[in-house]
């Protein structure tokens, strides 16, 4: 039996965030002197911010015998699976495409992955392209690629969906792959984008030395359809790839295969989504509201989460924060030419000079034109709006933006901040870009976001357009208990393209649940 005591305590970031002085705090709390416990796990990292001085939160076991050799949680292992009688084909390498594949591999199916874009090794020099030249790949961007569009635009990894799936078996499994086991304890864990490269390759890596299949450069044009079961895929080079069952994981944004799907027959459905703009601060100004000292010392970058009703017309509508980047940079995420979309994205240690957050509006059914694009509405919404922005940025990659304060008294900017977003900003009145809907609603949404942090709605801030890409506007409904296409059996929509997931981890859990769900319908 081991002895063990489990502690909370609060403690100065000064102490926290110091290895050797957290040690002897956690000590004292038990009343314990150094050489007295055998060591100390620290379970949960969190900041209150709420009182006049920032404090941290720590939840830790202190164990006074030798811990249990699987204190952090099982390891996996995979046997090979190249030989197996079943096998799945898995449309898209993002993170519900690639923990789709590792647990078709525990579950003894053979993955084949077919990834339209590059490693993401390769994949850079077309980042580099895009910021630099302007440049979009339609198969290789922000969004295309190994590892989805989490890979080069963050790594965040809290989630609220916590009764999806095991949230603790996909934080293992990364740090398993090479993330930071920091991601273990703290209570918004994040990887990086500067190491989350190297995570999503060892991923992949793992599956390729378990006998499945990775194909990069591989877009799906077709589908083998018979009787209304899909038996496999076309490619764009012509070739038919088969399987037992199709697990369809291409992300938000890969609206070619909304399209197929839609040209084909198979059941599609307009959804809500969220539509806005990215807005961008100095880290320093949110530094000083959040924590209320004037340097920040060894907490890290400031985060904020904020949302508002507004009514517009008659109709309540939320707008939000979404996807903040503390210390990050703004990257552009367009996956067409003519089109202009935002992101954000953080390195590991969070320390640009910028903080940035997308703050959008919920965008409902009544907004779309279902008559005109039915189940396609909300998408041509999105590319109508980018489009929009493309045209009043130059017809490049520059961003259109605008002062804070001057977009609450509609007012064009004579001259903007520096940015970090590299491909350039244009002063443009963003409620061109929007439309008075959308942009009545950002207002009032500013303004009571003023009220809660200072200096937040003032021209010390920009908003650069557009943040369209938050979430799926078309959903590719499944059955809840099989986890199939309603109509076509052996297509199994998954993740944030299909509707079913809202970021890395959620999206991961949905992967496992549908590798999950093929075994059951193929057993």
């Amino acid at each position: 039996m081991f002895d063990k005591k489990e502690i909370e305590v609060l403690l100065p970031p000064e102490v926290a965030y110091d290895e050797f002085a957290r040690y002897r705090a956690l000590l004292n709390a038990v009343g314990a002197q150094p050489g007295e416990a055998d060591f100390v796990h620290l379970r949960k990292r969190s900041i209150d911010a709420r009182g006049r001085q920032p404090l941290v939160r720590l939840r830790a076991d202190v164990w006074f015998q030798p811990p249990p050799a699987d204190i952090f949680g099982p390891w996996f292992t995979y046997s090979d699976v190249s030989q197996a009688r079943r096998s799945v084909i898995i449309v898209g390498a993002g993170p519900a495409g690639l923990f789709a594949a590792l647990r078709a591999i525990e579950l003894g199916i053979k993955p084949i992955v077919l990834e339209r874009g590059k490693d993401v090794r390769t994949r850079r020099r077309d980042l580099a392209a895009l910021n630099k030249d302007h440049v979009v790949n339609p198969d290789s961007n922000y969004c295309f690629g190994e590892g989805g569009a989490g890979t080069y635009s963050d790594g965040k990894l809290y989630t609220r969906a916590t009764k999806r799936g095991d949230v603790g078996r996909i934080l293992r499994l990364l740090v398993q792959h090479g993330a930071t086991p920091d991601i273990l304890v703290d209570a918004h864990p994040h990887i990086g984008t500067n190491k989350l490269p190297q995570v999503v390759a060892a991923l992949r890596d793992s599956v390729i030395q378990a006998g499945g299949e990775v194909r990069f450069e591989t877009r799906v044009d077709d589908l083998i359809l018979e009787k209304n079961h899909l038996r496999g895929v076309i490619t764009a080079t012509g070739e038919a790839v088969e399987a037992d069952a199709v697990i369809l994981a291409t992300g938000h944004s890969a609206r070619d295969i909304y399209e197929l799907l839609h040209r084909r027959g198979v059941r599609v459905e307009a959804k809500p989504f969220a539509l806005g703009v990215r807005v961008e601060h100095p880290q320093a100004l949110i530094d000083q509201a959040q924590y209320r000292r004037q340097d920040r010392g060894p907490l890290p970058a400031a985060s904020y989460s904020l949302v508002h009703q507004t009514q517009w017309r008659g109709q309540q509508r939320g707008v939000f924060s979404f996807c903040m980047c503390p210390g990050g940079f703004i990257v552009p995420a367009a996956t067409a030419p003519g089109e202009v979309v935002v992101n954000g994205m953080s390195p590991s240690r969070r320390d640009s000079r910028f903080a940035n957050s997308g703050i959008v509006v919920a965008v409902e059914l009544e907004e779309m034109d279902l008559k005109r694009h039915g189940a396609l509405a909300g998408l041509r919404l999105q590319q109508e709006i980018e489009q929009r922005a493309c045209a009043l940025g130059g017809n490049s990659q520059a961003a259109p933006a605008q002062r804070l304060g001057d977009f609450l008294k509609d007012k064009l900017s004579p001259e903007l901040l520096e940015t970090s977003y590299q491909p350039g900003l244009v002063s443009v009145p963003m409620s061109q870009v929007l439309g008075i809907g959308l942009t009545d609603r950002l207002r009032q949404g500013f303004k009571a976001f003023g009220q809660k942090i200072p200096g937040y709605a003032t021209n010390a801030a920009q908003i650069v357009g557009v943040e369209s890409r938050t979430s799926a506007p078309v959903r590719i409904p499944r059955d809840p208990a099989t986890l199939q296409h309603p109509e076509i059996t052996g297509l199994f929509p998954c993740g944030e393209g299909a509707g079913f997931a809202g970021g890395i981890v959620s999206a991961a859990m949905d992967g496992e649940r549908c590798a999950e769900a093929v075994l059951a319908v193929l057993a």
